[in-house]
């Protein structure tokens, strides 16, 4: 079964076409690999997915049976959707356990943070928070936390939401090698719990290890797709890297 089929989706920046005529197939329960140059379109992708941008043309269909031609933002969770950011995007002012809190209850800030939370809204947070080392520094305000933490923050996050659906932009970025061990063990359960990746990660060793197929974009397009060793060593996408 189909997590998302995607047909051809464009979006287009004063002419110059980010994604071009987009056109993939992603299985359910699969970790699957969006790589690509800077400036490939891949976060553009994932924008267009999670509705964070408009689709200017194309179609998105979500489990062969949701299809979409304009997404909200603050509709992709009820389609089981959930994302992290490049640039990591918490509640600096907040505590790491109340930032758990925010996403747990209710969908906007303010409506959250008088919302009463309940044992069970504690257990998820404190289950998530554990899962990620974070547990000891839940009472600290996440400005005092290092960017390796507030990018696992980001992760508890997405784990409190239990989505179907996890897109994750270089989740890896600027995390030491035990954070990189930790959060790839977090991707691999998503998988044996049938749930759908979708990764943007310029750390070809951790996409071989870790994605069952990659497809990979340039200049908006799709440059090509299969499976890790095989599309990574294929002439079109060495010389697309290295700009020969």
């Amino acid at each position: 079964m189909l997590a998302i089929e995607t047909k051809n989706l464009i979006k287009q920046f004063g002419g110059v076409h980010a994604v071009d005529h987009l056109s993939i197939n992603i299985e359910r329960g699969s970790i699957t690999g969006i790589v690509g140059p800077n400036g490939s379109g891949k976060t553009t992708f994932i924008n267009l997915l999670s509705g964070m941008l408009s689709i200017d043309a194309g179609e998105v269909v979500i489990n062969e049976a949701q299809k979409f031609n304009k997404i909200l933002s603050r509709q992709i969770s009820f389609y089981g959707i959930t994302r992290t950011f490049q640039n990591v995007r918490l509640f600096e002012q907040m505590t790491v356990l109340d930032n758990i809190l925010v996403v747990l209850t209710e969908r906007n800030i303010f409506g959250s943070l008088f919302e009463k939370h309940t044992t069970y809204h504690l257990k998820i947070a404190e289950e998530v928070l554990h899962k990620i080392n974070l547990w000891s520094k839940k009472d600290q305000l996440v400005i005092n936390l290092s960017y390796g933490q507030r990018k696992l923050l980001e992760i508890a996050r997405i784990l409190a939401m239990k989505a179907d659906i996890y897109l994750l932009d270089e989740p890896f970025a600027g995390l030491f090698p035990e954070m990189k061990k930790m959060l790839a063990d977090i991707i691999q359960e998503f998988k044996k719990e049938n749930k759908t990746v979708i990764l943007i990660e310029h750390d070809m060793g951790l996409m071989r290890e870790l994605c069952d197929y990659i497809f990979v974009m340039d200049e908006g397009r799709l440059l090509a797709e299969g499976a890790p060793d095989k599309v990574l060593a294929k002439r079109e996408v060495v010389e697309a890297y290295l700009g020969e």
